[in-house]
């Protein structure tokens, strides 16, 4: 990079991940990228359909807390990808509701079942949640036993940035996936650059990270979305350490309830959204909804 160039951006970093993989211009990386985590040729993704490219000018209007990437390749098969740093102990249960909308949205009034297209989800997470010592996991609908698929049409990822670092994971997969892991997961520019010397996506995806490190209004946003980040990831912290507290003073299973209903109340008053309350306390959204009418 040029002298006068400035800190290189985190692909990790929700709205730069967006930038750079759901600009229309960077089709080419966004398919190098399906391309590595899918196991299929970049031909498979010619037509590729960018369903949701803007941004959203604020944060806070985003009910997910989160800005995914949907797509949908020339046969009709839509793929969400999604990276998420707080940790979610609730993802799977997540992954599936939010996959399910995208499943059934397909379909219309009069349609039949035949209409329905597979549907992918990929999760990038900057946590360890599978407990299997693999760094890039897929899960199918399959029979128990024999591992006999019943449909296509469900396809699950999951890679797991940490685990890279984790001497007990075994990399299986094809080296190009592990590589784009390895960008998105970068914590210095000496570890893209060398990623981009081997790998022409992610040589092309760090060409954009440089033009967009280097625009003031990216940085403004990227550096506000960083202080969400850990804002939310301070108060859950505080708020479940609070919970603890009152839960082990009560010494039994109503206390660790009450402690639950305490975190949740003080999210509540920081604003903080009902999933991540509920992902972080286990309580339903009803009951969490009782608890802001409650305090209201």
């Amino acid at each position: 990079m040029e002298n006068n160039s400035k800190e290189i951006l985190s692909p990790k970093n929700d709205y730069v991940f967006k930038l750079i993989f759901a600009d229309e211009n960077n089709k080419e990386i966004l398919a190098a990228f399906l391309s590595a985590v899918l196991n299929v040729t970049v031909d498979e993704f010619q037509g590729l359909e960018i369903i949701n490219s803007e941004l959203l000018k604020e944060f806070k209007e985003d009910k997910k807390g989160i800005l995914d990437v949907r797509v949908k390749t020339k046969s009709g098969k839509q793929i969400d990808i999604e990276i998420q740093i707080l940790v979610n102990e609730t993802m799977a249960e997540r992954t599936l509701f939010y996959w399910s909308k995208m499943y059934t949205g397909q379909i219309k009034q009069g349609d039949d079942y035949e209409s329905l297209k597979k549907c992918v989800t990929i999760n990038i997470i900057d946590y360890e949640f599978i407990k299997i010592p693999k760094a890039h996991t897929v899960f199918y609908v399959s029979e128990d036993k024999t591992a006999y698929k019943l449909t296509d049409v469900l396809e699950i990822h999951f890679l797991e940035l940490p685990k890279l670092k984790n001497k007990d994971v075994k990399m299986e997969d094809d080296e190009a996936v592990v590589e784009w892991m390895r960008f998105i997961g970068a914590e210095s520019e000496g570890v893209m650059k060398m990623l981009a010397e081997k790998n022409e996506g992610i040589k092309k995806a760090y060409d954009v990270l440089k033009t967009v490190s280097n625009d003031e209004k990216t940085r403004m946003r990227y550096d506000a979305r960083q202080a969400e980040i850990m804002d939310k990831s301070s108060m859950l912290k505080q708020a479940l350490r609070k919970g603890e507290l009152k839960g082990e003073l009560k010494g039994e299973k109503k206390g660790k309830i009450e402690g639950k209903i305490e975190v949740a109340r003080n999210l509540l008053l920081a604003n903080v959204n009902v999933e991540i309350i509920s992902s972080a306390t286990g309580l339903t959204r009803e009951e969490i909804e009782k608890l802001r009418q409650e305090q209201h």
